[in-house]
């Protein structure tokens, strides 16, 4: 519980202290690299540490993901510049990618199949807690202390899980040989940086139709054709391709993309935008943000109910529904703001984001037998992470291009139309997300067993 609270407050505590670090260390239109070097970073290490794990143990691959995260954490408190704390956000991702999974998986690993389902209870008990202690901590260490406490905070927390698994984790390691997919890790890597780099810094460091702009495209696209290319032909690829061959698979991770860019982009602006439009404190918009998560969770706690009623593929269209009109009613609500009428569009956000999320992962493990279960977990993870990845600089370049390299404080009206736009932006995936939902066959699930399939309808 301690560990995984690492990655769980990490992911929300960040966004309520962006205007504050912004302010201290310039660099507006580079800010949205915080989140997306951070989560690329994770969600290509993920398969890497996972066969690791297969090989060495849990334990070692854990602890190490503690202290990569731990060097991060102190890097990024010691940052003295914008693209230095990038760098090191980079850093704090690669622990980031051993510390979530390895967490659930040592939890699998240590109880029963009976015991699991409280186990898991508690863990996730760790992501409620987060959604609304990591805002509230974001706010006041930027209000009260300075930002730099955002990171330092990880220092004690770090400590203690390594220390509580040192002592009380005890593992006997099943040896599985496996080949790491180095050179698949390598060419996603670096393809989709370039991608995120000429989305972020077209229009900013260089003109769109430029040689840099253009030679960045070109290059990454190249390097994400041979990464196709070699995945084919890979024994252990980092992600397998038939995943996306199956359609209620291919349908979740569409999902998966549009929950990714939905959720980052919500938590990425919602605090700035209130705190440059409104004036508010950065305690208040961390407090609002948390409307978000603590819906999430409140849904997700109650899908299980409406999905084995009404299958999962209901429950999703239902679920994107309610995200389509919290949304929308976001980009309403940005024209003439109010911290109420946010908060509520986020609360209701975080509510459909809840129905569509975990139930498109269930149906996904719910459609493959044991031996596929974690790949299958692990590519909608990847979808996810990938979708906020590469939303966060889609909607950072939306933003930087109409504010023309003015910072939110000099320009709060032209900054609040560019936020607007962007939250219609999220709106748009919204409705995609409803269509991505949409296009998953109708599934029956056996309540018989404990892991019984999904089987597909005939549609």
């Amino acid at each position: 519980m301690v560990t995984t609270g690492l990655v769980a407050i990490d992911a929300t505590i960040l966004a309520t202290a962006v205007p504050t670090i912004v302010a201290d260390l310039g660099g507006f239109t580079s800010f949205p690299w915080l989140f997306s070097v951070y989560l690329l970073t994770q969600a290509v290490s993920v398969p890497i540490y996972s066969k690791l794990a297969d090989t060495i143990g849990r334990k070692p691959v854990v602890l190490l993901g503690i202290g990569l995260f731990l060097l991060g954490s102190i890097l990024c408190g010691f940052a003295w510049s914008m693209p230095a704390l990038i760098a090191f956000r980079a850093i704090q991702g690669l622990g980031a990618g051993a510390v979530q999974p390895m967490a659930i998986t040592i939890a699998g690993d240590i109880y029963t199949v009976a015991e699991r389902a409280k186990a898991q209870g508690y863990i996730a008990s760790v992501w409620g807690i987060s959604s609304v202690v990591g805002p509230t901590l974001g706010g006041v260490f930027s209000e009260f202390l300075s930002w730099n406490w955002i990171f330092f905070v990880n220092i004690p927390l770090c400590l203690a899980a390594a220390l509580l698994l040192v002592r009380y984790f005890h593992e006997t390691v099943e040896h599985t040989r496996h080949r790491i997919d180095w050179a698949g890790g390598v060419l996603l890597t670096t393809g989709m940086s370039l991608l995120i780099l000429a989305l972020l810094e077209g229009g900013n460091a260089w003109e769109w139709l430029s040689v840099p702009s253009v030679g960045a495209v070109a290059v990454g696209s190249v390097l994400l054709v041979a990464f196709v290319r070699v995945e084919q032909r890979a024994e252990e690829p980092v992600l397998p391709l038939w995943v996306f061959s199956r359609r209620l698979l291919r349908a979740s991770a569409l999902v998966g993309v549009g929950v990714g860019i939905i959720l980052i982009g919500l938590t990425s602006y919602v605090p700035t935008f209130l705190e440059a439009l409104l004036d508010v404190s950065p305690l208040t918009s961390g407090l609002t943000l948390a409307a978000l998560t603590i819906g999430w969770p409140i849904a997700a706690s109650q899908s299980g109910r409406l999905f084995l009623r009404l299958g999962f593929r209901t429950t999703m269209l239902i679920g994107s529904g309610v995200v389509v009109l919290g949304t929308a009613g976001l980009a309403l609500a940005s024209t003439h703001p109010s911290v109420w009428a946010v908060g509520l569009a986020c609360f209701v956000s975080g509510i459909g984001l809840g129905l569509v999320a975990s139930p498109s992962l269930i149906a996904a493990q719910s459609s493959v037998g044991w031996g596929d279960r974690g790949v299958v977990t692990g590519a909608n993870l990847f979808a996810r992470s990938m979708g906020s990845a590469v939303g966060v600089a889609a909607l950072g370049a939306l933003v930087n291009a109409l504010m023309g390299g003015q910072t939110p404080t000099q320009n709060p009206e032209q900054f609040g139309d560019a936020v607007t736009l962007a939250f219609g932006a999220v709106t748009l995936v919204a409705l995609a997300t409803v269509a991505a939902a949409a296009s998953m066959p109708r599934t029956t699930v056996e309540h018989g067993s404990v892991g019984a399939p999904a089987t597909a309808g005939p549609d």
